[in-house]
Parts: structure tokens; C-alpha cells; sequence
């Protein structure tokens, strides 16, 4: 197809400029949870208009916010009656802690072989650089058959506070037909994936109070609840020998598995022993009855993410702390409502609080799961993935959250397409985040294939 060689070839004659443009977006430290970067993250969108306008767009602009601003742009097809592909990235990092175990300054793109290693060069500047390199190389040299809308954030890596007040309000401007979302990633090496289905979340704080102040445990051990250890047994009495969370009405909305549903997540190739190789953790844990592929992307968790209470300096300091406090996420799945398990929790882990102390809980955030089987695009884009990489697609249940999945469903009406060229050693929020150059070649041309290719659909 003249359509498709034509790009192809045109970005393997131009790929040292791409990469060159991939590199400068990533000396750019936006990391917008950090008020010193404030002027940082003004430069990482300037970088992204100028790249938008490069392509040629009809518009693009820019959207203050509160925090750091929003860019749209739009570039119409010259078919008339095309369909329209929205274009969802954001173009802030993670901040670089511990920077002591970076191999190579953090915002200074390294060549390592077929890694280039800098933070946000696989979340996500790497798929958002794939994305408009992919479509530079269409512009170049052939007619776009789509209508193409992009829209990039500043705040993901924040939980994105603007980004769904901004979506509702501009569902004209932002209206479409299929969303394209490359902010997920492969399960492995030459393992193309399409993300069908995500977890939803419940963050929540509970905080256990008891003394007024921090006490002498001589004096007063054993006459005065510990709130250290009243808040541990309640931890500890949320989950049952057999790794199920131990909450009354936890599991009511939660639907089976149906055997072709296990039999898809089992065509994932990831193994216990890959799991293993990545966490670096003993041995596998979790709900009896499944696979961990099931638990991590079809199975609903409660873990502590942080626990805080009383002396945690170096030495000795005896005392009975004046309070213990921990921060509690729930992974949901399709079909369970937030509030209901927010409500079910709250209530279990208020029965099982003793006279002795007293009990706060603020919950923090909630969103539901997702799913997205049947997201328009989705034929196309797999057929581009495997035509790509010469193999079949993995469909994958991520057990991660994307709230702004849901967050365009509910508003636009439209499925996201979830896919993105990233490994899962990719070190993501870690030191030496890095992005396999190969596979991020191939990442353009399977999205040169993908836009290109509704050309032949007309």
C-alpha cells in the first residue's frame, strides 16, 4: 500500500530528527507536583505547540488552568464526511527522588544501546513523541484520512484536578468519534497489547487517636490503648487467611469471570517467574482461586499504601504514641460502585474499633473501573499492532487505574483505544526510567499503519 510506504519510509529516512526532537522534550524537567517547575512545565507546552503547529494544524491553544494549562489543537482531513480521532497525552513527569541511584542525570537523555534513559521517556513523552512523529510522516507525505483533535495535560501525573471540569465544559470542541489513549503500555518484548479494561480506585485515610499526647510507655503501658497497635489489628483483620479482603459486602458487585473472559487473560504470556524477575519479592501472594494475572487485572484489592505513628527515628524513644494513622487504596473492577465500598469499609472498620481510642476516616478520591471491549477504532488499531509486529495482539485487563478513560466516556460519549509502546522494566516513577528505542520504532510505524491506514476504508 503506497499510502502506508510512503510514511514508512519517510520516518526511517528522518528518524535521527525525530529522535532529536524525543530527546528535547525530555530535557524539559516538567514536574508538575513540584511549584519550582512551575516555569518548567510552561516550557514543556510551548515545546508541544510548537510541535503541534509544525504538523500543520487548522488550530491550536492554549487553556489556562489553575495549575498548569491544557493544549488543543486540530488539523481536518480534506476528505469530506471524515471521522475524528481525539488524541488524549499529558507532558508532565515524575519528580526524580532518589536521585542519588539515577546511572545519568534525569534530564539528560542517555544512550544506552537500544535504551535512551531520562525521566518521562516511557510515561509518557515517549508515547506522546511516537504519536506526533507517527503523524508527521503521514502529513509529509500523503492526504490525513482522518479529522485529528489532540488534547495534552500538564496535571496526570497529579491525578489530573482540571482535566474533567475542563472536558465538561468543551464537549463540542473536544467531540469526536474514537479516542486514541497511548498512556498504557506491552506486557513484554514484541508483545503488542491492547488495554480492553481497567480498575477503578477508593482512596481513603483512617487515623486512630488515643492520649493527647505522645506517653511514657513506663508509666502509662499497659493502663492506655496503644493506637499503634489498635490500628494494626484492624489492619490486619481487613484481609482473610486465603488473601480475600475480609469486609462484609466487599464482593457483592463484583461479576465472575466467565471462561472466556480467563481464557483471554491467560493468553497474556507474562509468568509468576517474570513477576517475580520485576518486583523482586520472594514469592507471589494473593486471593486463593486465581491466577495472578486475574488478580491484578479482574480481581478487586485493599492495600495499605502508608502507615505513620508515633517514633520512627533512629534509636529508641519508649512511648505509646498519641495516635496511628494509615492511607488504604482499593483496585476496583467493573461493576463496583466506589461509594458502596467506601461504605462497606467504613463500617467494617468501624465495628472493629475498640472504646478505648477514637476513630477519623476522610476519604480522598473515588472512581470506578472500566472497560472498553468495544471501543470504536479497536478493530483497526488491532489489526495495525499486528501487522506491526507480525504476531497477534494480547488484550490485556490493566490493573492500574486511568481515570480520564472514564472521565471521556462519561462526557464525550466515546471509548478510549488504550495501547502505548512502553515495557513493563521500563522503571516508570523510578530512577533510570528508560524507553526501548526499537520498540518505540515500532510504535510509529504501528500508528502510521493505524491513521493511514482508514484510507482504505473510504
Amino acid at each position: 500500500m503506497q499510502t502506508l510506504s510512503l510514511p514508512f519510509q519517510f520516518f526511517q529516512a528522518h528518524f535521527d530528527e525525530y529522535l532529536s526532537r524525543y530527546q528535547d522534550f525530555l530535557r524539559i524537567p516538567s514536574v508538575s507536583t513540584d511549584p519550582d517547575h512551575k516555569a518548567d512545565m510552561q516550557r514543556a507546552c510551548d515545546f508541544l505547540v510548537g510541535q503541534l503547529k509544525n504538523l500543520g494544524t487548522d488550530r491550536v491553544e492554549v487553556f489556562p488552568t489553575p495549575m498548569h494549562p491544557i493544549v488543543f489543537a486540530e488539523k481536518r482531513s480534506p476528505k469530506p464526511n471524515a471521522p475524528t480521532l481525539l488524541i488524549y497525552g499529558h507532558y508532565d513527569v515524575q519528580p526524580v527522588a532518589p536521585l542519588n541511584e539515577w546511572k545519568s542525570p534525569p534530564f539528560e537523555p542517555s544512550l544506552d544501546g537500544d535504551y535512551l534513559t531520562a525521566r518521562g521517556a516511557s510515561d509518557m513523552k515517549g508515547q506522546v513523541m511516537a504519536v506526533l512523529s507517527a503523524i508527521d510522516s503521514i502529513v509529509k507525505t500523503t492526504e490525513l484520512p482522518l479529522n485529528l483533535k489532540f488534547l495534552f495535560e500538564g496535571e496526570e501525573e497529579i491525578g489530573s484536578p482540571s482535566l474533567e471540569t475542563f472536558i465538561a465544559s468543551h464537549r463540542d470542541l473536544l467531540a469526536c468519534d474514537m479516542v486514541l489513549n497511548p498512556d498504557a503500555g506491552m506486557v513484554g518484548l514484541d508483545l503488542p497489547t491492547v488495554v480492553y479494561s481497567l480498575r477503578g480506585l477508593v482512596y481513603f485515610e483512617v487515623r486512630i487517636d488515643g492520649p493527647k499526647t505522645d506517653l511514657h510507655s513506663g508509666l502509662f503501658g499497659g493502663v492506655v490503648a496503644n493506637p499503634a497497635i489498635v490500628l494494626s489489628e484492624i489492619i490486619a483483620s481487613l484481609h482473610a487467611p486465603d488473601g480475600s479482603v475480609a469486609v462484609p459486602g466487599f464482593y457483592d458487585q463484583v461479576l465472575p469471570l466467565t471462561p472466556e473472559e480467563r481464557a483471554r487473560i491467560a493468553a497474556n504470556p507474562t509468568r509468576e517467574t517474570d513477576l517475580l524477575a520485576i518486583t523482586g519479592a520472594p514469592a507471589l501472594y494473593g486471593e486463593a482461586g486465581y491466577t495472578p494475572l486475574e488478580r491484578i487485572g479482574a480481581r478487586p484489592t485493599l492495600d495499605v499504601n502508608g502507615l505513620y505513628s508515633g517514633f520512627i527515628g533512629e534509636g529508641s524513644k519508649t512511648i505509646i504514641p498519641a495516635y496511628a494513622s494509615a492511607k488504604i487504596s482499593c483496585r476496583l473492577v467493573p461493576n463496583q460502585d466506589p461509594d458502596h465500598v467506601y461504605d462497606t469499609i467504613k463500617k467494617a472498620i468501624e465495628n472493629r474499633v475498640p472504646p478505648t481510642v477514637r476513630l477519623t476516616m476522610v476519604k480522598h478520591s473515588g472512581a470506578p473501573a472500566y472497560l472498553a471491549d468495544d471501543a470504536p477504532g479497536l478493530q483497526n488499531l488491532t489489526a495495525a499492532l499486528s501487522e506491526t509486529w507480525g504476531k497477534p495482539v494480547i488484550f490485556k485487563r490493566e490493573g492500574g487505574s486511568i481515570p480520564v478513560a472514564t472521565t471521556m466516556q462519561n462526557y464525550l460519549g466515546v471509548k478510549s483505544l488504550l495501547t502505548g509502546f512502553g515495557l513493563p522494566d521500563d522503571h516508570i516513577h523510578s530512577p533510570n526510567e528508560r524507553q526501548h528505542l526499537p520498540t518505540w520504532k515500532k510504535g510509529v510505524q504501528a500508528l502510521i499503519h493505524f491513521i493511514a491506514g482508514f484510507e482504505h476504508e473510504s
